[in-house]
């Protein structure tokens, strides 16, 4: 089975944090401590993250078929918190006063990527349902902070289309610095406003869109637009930081 997007980096992450686990307990063995040196830090309780639950029919999702929601939900949301626990046992039980700075760096890394995909993915999967329109309160923020809302959905819209063919996403977020809600645009899961408040986020890695359009990355953004359901963001609005 061919690979797409995200799927094919994922096999190499887990190759890499394989091979640098191993050399970091090869590292360990060797190292003579000096006399006086700190006794090992004793090992952080990992973190356990649990993933959320479909909170949708996919076979109802329409413009979006059952085989590619399932697979997406399995395959790169499931995976992103598999992949998020492995990373949180392995930091867990690291000796960081010993560890190969390259160790620290790559899963420290892998860490923000595997934690990010996983809290997008679930924004992502959050919006789809019965397509409606956002309530008041962030129907009159959207109006205030791009002039209207056909703006806004021009400018999301086009951003995600602009993405086709790439890889990564569109997200509505809060940012706290401006006290408004702006279009980010994010080349991978680690790039985005910093201190911003996921709203509604639109994934357009190829995994979520390849099985079902190909190519045409433009029809899946059409597909997406017309099943948003706002009710999550509304909720993700509310709670926002001002």
């Amino acid at each position: 089975m061919i690979k797409f997007g995200e799927a094919a980096v994922s096999e190499h992450r887990r190759t890499f944090l394989k091979t640098t686990l191993a050399m970091t307990a090869a590292a360990a063995v060797q190292a003579v401590a000096p006399r006086g040196a700190f006794a090992q830090a004793p090992a952080s309780p990992a973190a356990k993250y649990t993933p959320a639950p479909m909170a949708f029919d996919p076979k109802k999702i329409k413009g979006l078929s059952e085989k590619i929601l399932v697979s997406h939900y399995e395959n790169n949301y499931l995976g992103a918190v598999r992949r998020l626990n492995a990373i949180a046992e392995q930091l867990g039980n690291l000796d960081f006063d010993k560890a190969p700075v390259f160790t620290i760096n790559g899963l420290k890394r892998e860490e923000l990527i595997a934690m990010n995909s996983m809290i997008l993915h679930e924004v992502y999967f959050a919006t789809l349902g019965d397509a409606n329109a956002p309530g008041k309160a962030l129907a009159d923020q959207i109006a205030k902070d791009f002039g209207s809302f056909e703006r806004w959905k021009s400018e999301f819209v086009g951003m995600a289309k602009a993405e086709g063919g790439g890889s990564g996403w569109v997200i509505l977020t809060y940012s706290p610095h401006d006290k408004r809600l702006v279009n980010a645009w994010a080349a991978d899961h680690t790039t985005t406003v910093a201190g911003g408040e996921p709203i509604l986020a639109i994934d357009m890695y190829e995994h979520a869109y390849q099985m079902d359009f190909g190519a045409k990355a433009a029809e899946y953004v059409t597909a997406f637009m017309n099943t948003l359901n706002w009710s999550h963001a509304e909720a993700a609005f509310g709670k926002r930081k001002v």
